[in-house]
């Protein structure tokens, strides 16, 4: 009897636990509802296609977990996205819980669409005039009021802007976090700049120096060397950013509440430890594309979810490609792409071109209609490009790069090495060749060849023999090794966005963030 009363009231507390437990639970649904219903991010990304593709993947992942999302655009941007993507489909399906805005990009000059600034390498330009000049404008968006939305609760700014964005912030009492869409290396690399000054590893003294060893950047030692350091490190830059603003504006990160990076633990881990210890909130949440691609495809089975395809695109896209991949063989052709902002001089053109045909590989290149740097008259795809290309060859102005990347027939990828480009590649498991042109894009293609041992680094050679060789390496003679490394990287990239994995994780703690935040300023 004693034991049977025993296990009553053993069985009445466990009642009363549970009761406990699923009333607290309520309680914390009611407050995440509640604070969801006032979260209203404003996002503002630097006016350059690699920043607006990751920022609107992530502001897709936020309307997707129920949050009030504002995405401001440059007008130029705008139009650019009107024309090309399918923007207004985008914000009609989401719709009312995202919108879009444009604000001036304040450039003063008079510009046809296409010698605008705000698109190409001298999208610096713009960013200094935003900087500069967009204060009064971005504070009229970020205090106004509408019946239809809460007010804005939390303000993710690109880095680039970052004085611009921790000023206004800091003035109207906004919770900021900073998004940079570069990868932690080059991160982690511009915040370090100080310090190598002091350690008198800058300034690079000349092309003598290009191969010394840099040695003060924790986590990284050893692994650099000169011509390894972001692009605007080097005497003889390419682009409108100066490295003096660059270091600047990172810097203003350390006073954002929080800093999101497009990148997953495994892949960055060791410079990731030494960024936390300067951002203690850090959310890693990458691959973003695949994260929404596996976000959406959970939300198939909520009817009451929308999961549109969105194509975010600045140049018209050529799908004839497609269909000329599907007539080859598996693993067979080398997609050659350099991103929307590198310039080719006539003569590297022509050499990647002899080394391409040359290697008798099967060939997908990305041929802009700005591609090639020169005077009118001169910057056209030489006719024996076109012509000679034909026999195992395919180009088109624009491709669409993640299922060209998917495709069976592919079986590498010569990239300017732009972070998104270089992290399609990892979770689509395709060995890379890395040419890079500027910015984050030459440490990007270090890691990828020394520290991941995903594919070759090319950077700062533009010869016909070269590329033949390093087409061969990557597609035969060394082909097992890279495909062995590049799967082992992908599938940890797909772990890393599933149920469980880091930046799924990160991503759940970045939502909570934001909605705490939001919950705290209402009271």
């Amino acid at each position: 009897m004693m034991l049977e009363a025993r296990a009553e009231k053993i069985d009445e507390k466990r009642k009363l636990i549970s009761k406990a437990m699923e009333a607290e639970t309520k309680v914390k649904e009611k407050c995440t509802a509640a604070a969801a219903a006032g979260a209203h991010v404003l996002i503002f990304p630097c006016p350059a296609q690699g920043h607006i593709i990751s920022m609107l993947k992530l502001a897709e992942l936020l309307v997707l977990n129920d949050l009030h999302v504002t995405f401001l655009n440059t007008e130029y941007i705008h139009h650019r996205l009107i024309r090309f993507g399918d923007i207004e489909a985008l914000s009609a399906c989401y719709h009312p819980t995202l919108q879009f805005k444009t604000i001036s990009d304040c450039y003063t000059e008079e510009q046809d669409l296409q010698q605008h600034p705000g698109f190409g390498d001298r999208v610096g330009d713009v960013i200094t005039s935003i900087n500069s000049h967009a204060k009064p404008l971005l504070r009229d968006i970020l205090v106004s009021e509408s019946p239809a939305k809460p007010r804005i609760s939390c303000f993710i700014g690109d880095g680039m802007f970052g004085s611009l964005t921790t000023d206004l912030a800091g003035e109207l009492g906004i919770p900021l976090i900073h998004f940079r869409t570069i990868s932690a290396c080059c991160f982690w690399a511009y915040l370090c700049v100080p310090k190598l000054f002091e350690c008198n590893e800058l300034p690079i003294k000349g092309d003598d120096d290009m191969d010394r060893i840099i040695t003060s950047t924790p986590g990284m030692e050893n692994l650099l060397r000169c011509r390894d350091l972001p692009s605007f490190c080097r005497p003889k830059k390419k682009g409108h950013i100066h490295l003096d603003s660059m270091v600047f504006q990172t810097q203003q990160s350390l006073r954002a509440n929080a800093l999101i990076l497009n990148t997953f633990e495994d892949l960055e881990g060791p410079v990731l430890s030494q960024i936390r210890l300067h951002f203690p909130k850090l959310y890693t949440i990458g691959p973003l594309h695949h994260h929404l691609n596996m976000r959406k495809t959970a939300a198939l089975a909520k009817p009451s979810l929308p999961h549109p395809s969105f194509k975010n695109n600045f140049f018209e896209v050529d799908r004839s490609c497609m269909a000329w991949l599907d007539a080859q063989p598996e693993r067979s052709v080398i997609y050659v792409s350099f991103g929307s902002v590198t310039l080719v001089t006539r003569m590297e053109l022509m050499e990647i071109w002899h080394g391409l045909v040359n290697s008798k590989k099967r060939f997908l290149w990305v041929m802009r209609p700005d591609l090639v740097a020169g005077k009118e008259g001169e910057d056209k795809i030489p006719v024996e490009v076109e012509e000679g290309t034909k026999d195992r060859g395919f180009m088109v102005e624009w491709a669409p790069q993640e299922e060209v990347l998917a495709h069976k027939a592919i079986g590498g990828f010569m990239t300017h090495s732009g972070w998104n480009s270089t992290i399609e590649s990892v979770v689509a498991g395709v060995p890379m060749i890395c040419w890079p042109y500027f910015a984050d894009q030459q440490i990007n293609s270090r890691f990828v060849s020394e520290a991941w041992k995903l594919g070759l680094d090319m950077k700062d050679v533009c010869d016909r023999n070269v590329v033949e060789k390093m087409v061969n390496d990557v597609m035969v003679h060394r082909r097992d090794e890279f495909l062995i490394s590049a799967k082992a990287m992908s599938m940890l990239a797909h772990k890393s966005v599933s149920p469980g994995g880091s930046s799924y994780s990160s991503f759940d703690d970045l939502i909570h963030y934001i909605k705490i935040s939001t919950s705290q300023g209402n009271h």
